[in-house]
């Protein structure tokens, strides 16, 4: 199957995968030999922003880097919602396909929840976690509940993202706090998935289930206690202005007990972005906790 559009094949030099889905498919990478390491991405995101993790960590681990349908160089089947549920669905077949097993969950934005969804039920078989400006509760401090109307409201926050792609051409990159790391090609990597507006509809459908979904973040929050045994490293951007507070970073803190905190003054949301090399050494962390340090 071809690329819908073209990368600098420095920055991506991976080898693409494709699932049948329903009538549509999911795209993937699956690099490297070693422990598993699901890698899940956030809005509007997709496997690009973890292209560095997996360079640097190829040669020690397994990394499986999903597009949600919708995102990235994945084809959504007919009558898709783009629903935190429903990518958290795909995300399941993915596992279920690929027969992963005792593997690191690395989560961040919606990948929290879409991936915590199955973690909560599952526990026994993942490895760690690596927790990165996330949430897994329904959404109650002031700044995500706004960013939620803003964004994902109607008529503003429809046209903002339908018309404009305004998460992909502006949310992001102030996302980003090196201003020296928002180069026209990672610009282009972000917005050519969404050439048009029906393509950006999964963009605004996200921030509005930031209130939507609050339902099935309650019973997410509800079934966290079962991560209490999981060895979890916590990264945080405290640049971050999207609604991630170091109050959001401490709930997880008590919900993973069994956490290592790094705390970074020099990342914003996008912490894959700014400090790729404290993610691969999170990675490696959980590998070296469960391993005895081997």
């Amino acid at each position: 199957m071809n690329r819908p559009f073209e990368l600098d094949p420095t920055e991506y030099p991976f080898t693409d995968h494709w699932l049948p889905y329903h009538d549509g498919y999911i795209h993937y990478l699956d690099e490297g030999h070693g422990p598993a390491v699901l890698l899940l991405h956030g809005n509007p995101t997709w496997s690009y922003l973890y292209r560095n993790i997996i360079q640097e960590l190829c040669g020690e681990f397994r990394l499986i880097a999903p597009d949600y349908p919708g995102f990235g160089m994945s084809k959504a089947p007919s009558g898709y919602r783009f629903t935190p549920q429903e990518q958290s669905e795909a995300v399941q077949e993915l596992i279920r396909h690929l027969d992963l097993k005792d593997f690191i969950l690395v989560v961040q934005d919606w990948g929290g929840p879409i991936g915590l969804n199955y973690a909560v039920r599952h526990p026994n078989n993942l490895r760690g976690i690596v927790v990165m400006n996330t949430w897994a509760w329904p959404a109650d401090i002031m700044p995500m509940r706004l960013f939620s109307l803003a964004m994902g409201g109607w008529p503003i926050g429809y046209w903002l993202q339908t018309r404009s792609n305004f998460f992909a051409k502006v949310i992001v990159p102030h996302g980003i706090y090196h201003a020296d790391k928002v180069t026209d090609r990672l610009r282009q990597a972000y917005t050519a998935p969404f050439p048009t507006p029906k393509s950006r509809i999964p963009t605004w459908v996200f921030p509005r289930h930031i209130r939507k979904a609050r339902a099935w973040l309650a019973d997410m929050e509800s079934k966290l206690p079962n991560l209490s045994d999981l060895p979890a490293q916590i990264l945080w951007g405290t640049k971050d202005s999207a609604g991630f507070p170091l109050g959001q970073m401490a709930k997880w803190q008590t919900y993973l007990p069994m956490n290592e905190t790094e705390i970074l003054k020099d990342a914003s949301h996008y912490v894959q972005e700014d400090r790729p090399d404290r993610v691969a050494a999170s990675i490696r962390k959980i590998r070296n906790r469960t391993l005895g340090g081997t």
